[in-house]
């Protein structure tokens, strides 16, 4: 089966930016530090994160960027897929 590099790159690159939008939101909302504490407590890692207040302009970029990453990761991954099974 060979795969779309560009509709891999499309799927990979929404599923990021989707991640990072809901973390954005979560953010927006107060409630990253919560998150962020309870997943350090379960991974018994103590260290001193604090999440900053919520920026639209840094929610955004991060959006952004995800969704180029996730299409740039897809795009590698169908074409090493396109390779490997010729």
């Amino acid at each position: 089966m060979k795969l779309n590099p560009h509709k891999t790159g499309l799927s990979l690159g929404f599923f990021f930016a989707g991640v990072h939008l809901l973390w954005s939101v979560l953010v927006a909302l107060g409630l990253g530090q919560t998150l962020v504490n309870f997943s350090m407590t379960n991974h018994m890692i103590v260290s001193p994160t604090t999440i900053a207040p919520f920026s639209l302009i840094g929610a955004v970029t991060l959006v952004i960027s995800a969704f180029v990453g996730g299409y740039v990761v897809g795009w590698a991954f169908s074409w090493v897929w396109n390779q490997v099974h010729k």
